[in-house]
């Protein structure tokens, strides 16, 4: 019996370990993660599931992370490995990754220099005591002959971005070329967007006056303040209409804040968009959700600069969830934007798409624009009132003889591109690289690009929706608490005078 027992334990033994080497041999490959973040920025995107699976070769990650790193640091290390893992996992083979401590050995040390990992300063308090120490908290991406680094991880907010783009650039052989356009008369600065977009793109800055090379998959057009010449004109809407893809950040009133002087601006660049149904109002919009700017005011015997809100300055929280381009974005920064109108009388292989609006408290001036950010003295302020305005569009152009299809995309600011307006804006560079990849056909990046939430505003309540939340807050805590309590004197009347009828 006992011979019996001891043989029946030991093939359940050896059943139960076998089964768990399986188990974790198939859960390197097969495994599912419950992610309730509502961006699920805590398991592999989609977008980067289908990046890794085209990986052709091996690819090797080297991370090269100090250990005892304090607190958040430490996390992001975790954080680092759980997602490394995730792309292993959905590798199928195809990438490694290991974790080295660069500040074990000399020659660790020297390793990560030469993959291009620098120590970077780090201040740490332990034990009472502030000390500088030097860490390393970075990768390399090694592939075939190639290698992509990120120097310094630091926070984990885009890190899974920066490493599938780095990821999807090591893939891909052949770059697509843009090209940023302008006149012979307006030169325009776009060096923080032209750096960004130099990344992944091979990026030229071109003329209008000489021809667009058909290779160039997307055109990015700077706000125009005077009409194109013949040939620049003829140059843009060829390509246009030989399948060419665009941006265009173009204005109907140019604004000279430092004189708070508005002009309109005559240009024949309005009736070539028109042609395409995007009819650019004479106009400036208005809108309650907006920027501030700093006013000098008296404050008793000081003048100090005082932020107020500058409806001129819309922020936009109102987006068309059914484009790619724009779902998952939270809010973009407009600089002086007109509104547009869609023509729906257009021709039929025209397709018009809203992408954006102000937000329902919005309005309209023209012919005398009072640029004045005081409310005092300018009256338009309190007229907020309007449905939301359209201040970007897509005009999507079917061709009757090939059945192919281009687009050109429109935003109502003329600055959006620039450095010396809304070009700065990191939620700007969002919209760029999504419009430039949507009209190169390539979306894989889009929607992993606006997971990361870099601003979660409150929604703006109207003063009786604020008047009832305050009263709910003053009276329901006091009525939640007398009814508790009414509720134990009751209960210990009723156990009293059961104690009465058991005892008396």
């Amino acid at each position: 019996m006992k011979i019996d027992n001891k043989k029946s334990f030991l093939i359940f033994t050896a059943i139960l370990i076998t089964s768990l080497i399986l188990i974790n041999l198939i859960s390197r490959n097969i495994f599912h993660r419950f992610d309730l973040t509502d961006t699920k920025m805590y398991s592999l995107s989609e977008s980067s599931q289908s990046i890794i699976k085209k990986i052709d070769d091996l690819m090797t990650i080297k991370v090269y992370f100090s250990n005892d790193l304090p607190g958040d640091y430490a996390n992001n290390k975790r954080y680092l490995q759980d997602i490394l893992e995730e792309y292993a996992a959905y590798s199928k083979g195809k990438l490694r990754f290991e974790f080295t401590d660069p500040s074990s050995s000399e020659d660790m040390q020297l390793n990560a220099q030469k993959a291009g990992i620098q120590p970077v300063q780090l201040q740490v308090i332990e034990n009472d005591k502030v000390e500088v120490r030097s860490v390393y908290m970075g990768l390399a991406i090694l592939y075939e002959d190639k290698r992509e680094i990120i120097p310094i991880i630091q926070t984990t907010a885009g890190l899974e971005y920066d490493i599938t783009i780095k990821i999807k650039k090591l893939i891909n052989v052949d770059k697509q070329m843009i090209a940023i356009a302008s006149t012979l008369n307006q030169n325009v600065e776009n060096q923080t967007i032209s750096q960004i977009l130099s990344q992944r793109y091979l990026l030229q800055n071109i003329t209008l006056d000489q021809p667009i090379d058909p290779a160039v998959s997307v055109v990015l057009v700077n706000g125009f303040r005077d009409s194109l010449s013949v040939d620049e004109y003829s140059n843009l809407k060829k390509y246009i209409d030989n399948g060419g893809n665009v941006l265009i950040g173009q204005n109907r009133i140019f604004v000279d804040i430092s004189t708070q002087q508005a002009t309109p601006i005559n240009s024949n660049i309005f009736s070539l968009l028109k042609e395409y149904g995007v009819d650019i109002q004479e106009n400036l919009v208005v809108d309650k959700s907006c920027g501030q700017v700093n006013v000098q005011q008296n404050m008793g015997i000081f003048r100090m600069a005082v932020p107020m809100d500058y409806p001129f300055l819309p922020i936009i929280r109102t987006f068309n969830y059914n484009e790619i381009i724009v779902n998952g974005i939270e809010q973009y920064q407009l600089l002086f934007s007109s509104e547009i109108i869609l023509d729906t009388l257009i021709e039929k292989n025209i397709n018009l798409v809203p992408l954006f609006s102000t937000s329902d408290r919005s309005s309209s001036i023209t012919e005398f624009y009072n640029l004045d950010p005081d409310p005092k003295n300018n009256p338009i302020f309190s007229q907020l009132t309007d449905p939301g305005k359209i201040v970007s569009a897509r005009s999507e152009i079917k061709s009757p003889n090939t059945g192919l299809t281009n687009n050109i995309i429109v935003v109502s600011d003329s600055e959006f591109i620039s450095d010396s307006g809304a070009g700065k804006s990191p939620e700007n560079h969002i919209f760029i690289l999504n419009a430039v990849d949507y009209l190169m056909g390539d979306s894989e990046l889009i929607a992993l690009r606006s997971r990361e939430i870099t601003t979660r505003p409150l929604k703006e309540l109207d003063n009786n929706t604020k008047s009832k939340w305050k009263w709910m807050n003053m009276l329901l805590p006091s009525i939640f608490i007398i009814s508790f309590g009414i509720l134990r004197f009751r209960k210990e009347n009723k156990r009293s005078d059961y104690l009465e009828e058991l005892y008396g």
